[in-house]
């Protein structure tokens, strides 16, 4: 891990959490989501409370021709290997539970800067790559109509109605 100095002369800083996932970068043109779920209202499983969350984000990016998909034994949402690619991140994820209340969430690279998961291994994760939805469709993203986007696939897979806070 890099020095505070280090980190204050790249604008960053270091913030420990409790939450699963190892370590993770948050920043301008991501897309952070920290849904509050109380599980007991849909289902005791936080297995399936993560796939579902991976569901939300793969229905997302294929608004953008993107294909999501899973990797056995990773959470998060990826991208396969191909064209010269190898596999990659596209969507990191981290919660916790408390008395089966969800906290943390998803992190949606979008527009962000990907060189800063340079200075870091990204979820422990040390043998694949990070990418955005821009840098894989060469187009900026409008964060306000991806926001909408993952409210209404969260919303159908979750059938829940969204109060936003």
């Amino acid at each position: 891990m890099r020095t505070t100095d280090e980190l204050e002369k790249i604008d960053a800083s270091f913030y420990k959490i409790n939450r699963g996932g190892d370590i993770t970068y948050h920043g301008p043109g991501q897309l952070v989501g920290y849904p509050i779920l109380d599980l007991d209202c849909f289902f005791n499983d936080i297995h399936k409370y993560m796939r579902c969350l991976e569901e939300v984000i793969i229905l997302t990016l294929k608004n953008y021709n993107i294909i999501g998909t899973r990797i056995a034994g990773l959470t998060g949402v990826w991208l396969q290997a191909g064209g010269g690619k190898p596999e990659r991140k596209i969507c990191a994820m981290g919660v916790r539970l408390s008395r089966w209340v969800t906290m943390h969430g998803f992190a949606l690279n979008a527009n962000n800067d990907l060189s800063y998961f340079n200075n870091i291994i990204p979820c422990g994760i040390d043998d694949k790559a990070v990418t955005s939805i821009m840098e894989e469709t060469g187009e900026s993203v409008d964060i306000e109509k991806l926001k909408k986007q993952i409210l209404q696939n969260f919303a159908n897979v979750f059938e829940a109605e969204i109060t936003l806070a």
